[in-house]
C-alpha cells in the first residue's frame, strides 16, 4: 500500500490491449465483486509523490450488478457528494474529489 490509512478510489494499471473503460470495468469486478455502466470520464489527474508519480483516469459510474465483496481494500463507503470531503484522501486522489463536487 502506497498510501496506508488514506481513502482511494477503486482501479489499476491497464493490461497490454485493453482501453481505460474496460480496465476500470475489470478492475471494479475483481476489486469489488461489481458490475457497472460507465456514464462518464473526468479529466485525468497526475500526482507526482516525490519517488514516483501516477496518473488517475476517473469515471462516473452507475452501479449494476453484484454483492459487494473487498478483494484488496480494508473499507469501502457510498457517499453522497456533500459527504466526499470528510474523508481522509490519498493526495492523488483529492483533484478527482473536487471536480466530482465541481459536477454535482
Amino acid at each position: 500500500m502506497q498510501q496506508p490509512g488514506k481513502w482511494e478510489f477503486p482501479g489499476g494499471k491497464i493490461e497490454n490491449g485493453e482501453t481505460e473503460e474496460e480496465c476500470i470495468i475489470r478492475e471494479l469486478q475483481e476489486e469489488l465483486n461489481i458490475t457497472v455502466e460507465l456514464i462518464g470520464r473526468l479529466k485525468d489527474c497526475i500526482h507526482d509523490y516525490g519517488d514516483f508519480q501516477i496518473t488517475l483516469i476517473p469515471f462516473l459510474a452507475k452501479y449494476e450488478s453484484g454483492t459487494l465483496t473487498l478483494a484488496e481494500h480494508m473499507n469501502y463507503a457510498w457517499l453522497s457528494p456533500d459527504e466526499l470531503k470528510s474523508l481522509d484522501w490519498a493526495p492523488a486522489d483529492v483533484e478527482v474529489v473536487e471536480e466530482v463536487l465541481k459536477l454535482f
